[in-house]
């Protein structure tokens, strides 16, 4: 089940990415990168096993931040895409600041929820920091790094549209890499052991190559989106515009 959960999960939070885009433009993507940054340092507390490896959660979720950088780099620019960056980390900083004020309030007689919330985010600190400088770290040099292969490739091929996928995952697996091992070291070292750690290091990558493939046509989407969305915003404008005879 874990498995299937993992998969569908992918196959939903790109689609949500990529509908938000579709409705709302990158407004849409700033609010689910926010969502996906705070909602997957709750998830990445959680250690489960699948595909015969164990990993923890979130890493989906963070998955699509890189996804959401890339679509802004492609169609927004690169102005655009860092913006979500300090968004998501904006969006920590408070995450980070209220759920530890939930811990110092005395609960009711009556609660029943104040101690699971006190085991859940007593780790919460240590967790969001780490993702924090992780997150900062690796999504701006995702973006740097994109642009750079952008320039490369439009320099060598005298074409600004060609090898998409060639950016997208020259950019995002190699960020990936350095966001894993940061991450991994900076979050758990001293919780688990070094066995365990390189587990979490193994698989967690691993699954980022696999979000990372799986990502590329939907940048394609978002960029058709993108494309067609300008050919209606021309249409509109020209309809606007008075004939002479008018």
């Amino acid at each position: 089940m874990n498995e299937l959960i993992l998969i569908l999960s992918l196959v939903v939070i790109y689609g949500v990415a990529l509908l938000a885009y579709k409705l709302f433009g990158k407004s849409g993507l700033y609010c689910v990168s926010a969502l996906a940054t705070v909602l997957a340092n709750i998830e990445v507390i959680i250690l489960i096993k699948a595909f015969g490896m164990e990993q923890t959660l979130g890493n989906v979720l963070f998955a699509v931040t890189f996804l959401i950088t890339d679509i802004l780099s492609e169609c927004e620019g690169k102005k655009s895409a860092n913006k979500a960056v300090f968004i998501g980390i904006f969006s920590q900083i408070f995450f980070l600041i209220l759920s530890q004020s939930w811990l110092l309030y005395k609960p009711s007689g009556n609660d029943t929820a104040m101690a699971a919330i006190k085991e859940v985010f007593s780790n919460t600190p240590r967790v969001v920091l780490a993702s924090l400088a992780v997150y900062a770290i690796s999504q701006i040099f995702d973006v740097w790094l994109y642009h750079k292969w952008w320039n490369f490739t439009q320099k060598k091929f005298k074409d600004k549209r060609k090898f998409l996928w060639l950016r997208n995952n020259g950019s995002t697996l190699v960020s990936q890499i350095l966001n894993t091992l940061l991450f991994t070291v900076i979050a758990f070292a001293g919780t688990y052991d070094v066995k365990t750690l390189l587990s979490i290091f193994g698989s967690s990558y691993l699954i980022y190559i696999f979000t990372t493939l799986l990502d590329t046509p939907v940048l394609y989407l978002a960029r058709r989106i993108h494309d067609k969305q300008n050919i209606n915003d021309i249409k509109v404008v020209d309809s606007d515009i008075p004939s002479k005879t008018e």
